[in-house]
């Protein structure tokens, strides 16, 4: 069912505690409980199961709870034990752990969605539960009465949620690559501001986008961004450690990434539109009149990474990383940047790793060092982030 694989010695890299199988379907959320050794899973195979580390030091379900449709988010409230399962039919249904974790006691239903479910958060201090889902709104729901408070709609399906518990406001990424931040209030709600830069789905814990992660500085509404390049594959989860100053991300491909965000970085460039490459003034091949007036062929547009500007191929035919603009991989740049570039500059500011599993989920317990994974293969993964992210147990986390 599982088995213990180290017993948490020092390294440059994520060590693998433990392995949890025992899941028929992807498994969609797995949340580690805070002070207990602890997994709460929800899966595509209709499933909710709670995990406890044994003597033998495998981890054995407490809890095997099957319910009417597969699960597609979750959030835990450990003080008051008590679980949101979204499911993929809309509902969000609530429970109660016991204090042994040996029992889950159905409380009740909330029909927040009319499709799948995407992401859940709960407030104890408003006492709403909100999610989005694929039926293209953010709602949020009173867990007193179980009543629907309000629903704002989007454009396309609201694929992720983050929460700002003091200030109530909520960040909902939709699929159209726009985050829009709202202001929840009782009965209604108003759009603060929205952020557009994303070209495809945002599973976003800060930020993300296929392979690709932007990092928006929302303060003053300015909406300065910061690219990170450096998966291969689309981006799952991402956390924020606030202490030690480091961005964690995770990959479908299994890619681990933590970012160093204590440096000053350069903010990637717009890309400019020209007719003609800026650097040789060649046309390009829709530019009709330029082609007819020097007889020659048109060539193709490229762009600066570094730069922004429009460039033809001859005139970008290096290729450079360069991390402080967040391009961890090599790049297309110009020749005069490729030159401009010292070998210094080339320094990479993110460790990547192999988690050797898909990773469709990934949680902190930030007070431990401890993230667990989970993916369509079925596979929970338990790490000690320690020996990455620079900050010894004895130190501590500062949870954000």
């Amino acid at each position: 069912m599982a088995a213990e694989i180290h017993s948490r010695p020092q390294s440059s890299r994520p060590v693998l505690l433990s392995k949890i199988e025992g899941h028929q379907d992807a498994v969609t959320a797995a949340l580690l409980i805070p002070k207990e050794d602890g997994v709460i899973t929800a899966s595509e195979d209709r499933t909710i199961r709670v995990w406890l580390k044994r003597d033998s030091g495998q981890y054995w379900p407490s809890i095997y709870h099957t319910m009417a449709s597969p699960c597609s988010a979750m959030a835990y409230h450990h003080d008051s034990r008590r679980i949101f399962v979204g499911q993929d039919n809309g509902a969000v249904m609530e429970f109660h752990i016991s204090e042994d974790f040996n029992k889950m006691n159905f409380i009740k239903t909330y029909p927040a969605h009319q499709n799948r479910v995407s992401a859940i958060i709960f407030s104890l201090a408003a006492e709403w539960v909100i999610s989005t889902g694929h039926d293209k709104c953010v709602s949020w729901m009173c867990t007193r009465s179980g009543n629907m408070l309000g629903r704002h709609f989007f454009t396309s399906w609201a694929s992720c949620l983050q929460y700002d518990f003091d200030t109530q406001y909520a960040f909902v990424g939709d699929y159209s690559g726009q985050i829009t931040l709202l202001k929840l209030e009782q009965n209604t709600c108003s759009v603060i501001t929205t952020l557009k830069g994303h070209e495809g789905g945002l599973p976003l814990e800060e930020l993300l986008f296929l392979n690709v992660i932007i990092m928006w500085d929302i303060g003053g509404r300015k909406g300065r961004t910061l690219l990170l390049q450096g998966h291969h594959d689309r981006v799952q989860s991402l956390c924020y450690l606030q202490l030690t100053r480091q961005l964690v991300s995770c990959s479908s491909d299994g890619g681990i990434a933590v970012w160093n965000m204590d440096v000053s970085r350069e903010e990637a460039p717009q890309w400019l539109e020209s007719d003609s490459c800026q650097k040789c003034e060649q046309p390009f091949f829709w530019n009709i009149k330029q082609m007819w007036d020097t007889k020659t062929l048109g060539l193709r547009q490229h762009h600066c990474r570094k730069c922004g500007q429009a460039v033809c191929g001859k005139c970008s035919s290096k290729r450079s990383s360069y991390p402080v603009m967040g391009f961890e991989f090599q790049v297309r740049v110009c020749d005069s940047c490729y030159d401009s570039i010292k070998d210094e500059d080339r320094t990479s500011l993110a460790t990547f790793h192999e988690g050797k599993h898909n990773i469709s989920h990934m949680s902190m317990d930030v007070a431990r060092g401890l993230m667990v994974t989970c993916g369509t293969d079925r596979v929970v993964k338990i790490w000690d982030m320690t020996p990455v992210v620079g900050c010894s147990l004895a130190t501590g986390f500062s949870p954000h």
